[in-house]
């Protein structure tokens, strides 16, 4: 279990202290999948950030599976068994494929499973899984390929953030179906930040934060059909003001 307690994160930009995130807090039982959504600059990647420790809370504490981890290392939270996925992932040159499959996994993969995680995640896998993790691969294909990874490592509390970033709309369907299974596995919990709502229809639960505040939260059910709301009524208002300027 994932608990964020009063957590909260300031930055000096030179001129005073920025709140980035305030007094948030909340509870990701084992085996959920939670979103986490809102406006663009509202905490959501610095909060994702912070669980996995690259970054430090300036207050609070997060607490998982019953361990104070607030102050742990990166290194000492993935072998906790939480793993991230960056918007924008790292590249190996020199290393393989399949070679980073099988060190995420911590034993070395046949290839059949190597290729089953590729194809999961929308790729060839007798494309790709014995090229080199580096430039030669455009920023969609190494997210895909560093998602995979995570899927490899059978981990206990996965993070991703915005997935969906960088991906074609096939390959990110094939993700989707891959979220689909993820939430089969009741010893996984998985925390997404995304605006994709075809994302947030997997969630048990959706946190929606804005401002460095939980604004709302609750079952999919419940926070999903008024976000759809608010999204449809800020189109209509765009619209009436497009008609206006025309007029």
């Amino acid at each position: 279990m994932l608990e964020l307690k009063n957590v909260s994160f300031r930055v000096d930009d030179g001129g005073g202290k920025v709140e980035i995130l305030d007094d948030v807090s909340f509870t990701v039982e084992n085996g959920r999948f939670l979103v986490i959504t809102g406006p663009n600059g509202g905490g959501k990647s610095t909060l994702a950030r912070l669980i996995m420790g690259i970054e430090q809370p300036t207050a609070g504490q997060i607490i998982y599976n019953g361990v104070d981890i607030t102050s742990l290392s990166i290194t000492e939270r993935a072998r906790l068994g939480i793993g991230y996925a960056f918007q924008h992932p790292p590249r190996f040159k020199g290393l393989t494929v399949r070679r980073l499959l099988s060190l995420a996994h911590g034993s070395e993969l046949p290839e059949d499973e190597c290729c089953s995680y590729l194809t999961r995640v929308g790729l060839c896998s007798m494309d790709y899984l014995n090229r080199e993790v580096d430039g030669s691969l455009s920023g969609g294909e190494v997210k895909r390929i560093e998602i995979a990874t995570l899927m490899a490592r059978k981990l206990g509390l996965a993070i991703y953030d915005e997935p969906e970033a960088g991906i074609d709309l096939w390959s990110f369907s094939m993700l989707v179906q891959s979220f689909k299974m993820l939430t089969k596995d009741a010893d996984e919990s998985v925390v997404i930040i995304s605006h994709q709502e075809r994302i947030m229809q997997l969630a048990d639960e959706i946190i929606v934060i804005a401002d460095g505040k939980i604004r709302s939260r609750g079952p999919k059910d419940e926070i999903l059909p008024t976000l759809l709301g608010e999204f449809d009524r800020k189109c209509d208002l765009r619209g009436e003001k497009e008609a206006a300027d025309h007029a």
